[in-house]
């Protein structure tokens, strides 16, 4: 994943690429993006756009109604 697939990638597809490697290969979203050289404003304006932003608590992004459930 480099920066360019951030505008690239469909965002539904994006989301699930990132949750993956924050899942299994990073553990946190600064190391994510240290490792990928993205920046976090891009991602989190790139997620909004479908409605999602990253919850620290499970290191994933989240659908913002999904907070509300619990």
């Amino acid at each position: 994943m480099d920066a360019s697939q951030l505008q690239r990638l469909d965002a539904k597809i994006l989301l699930g690429i990132v949750n993956e490697k924050l899942r299994l290969e990073c553990g946190s979203l600064n190391e994510l993006l240290a490792y990928y050289d993205v920046s976090e404003m891009a991602l989190g304006e790139r997620m909004a756009t479908i409605g999602y932003r990253y919850d620290p608590l499970c290191n994933q992004f989240r659908h913002q109604e999904a907070e509300n459930v619990f």
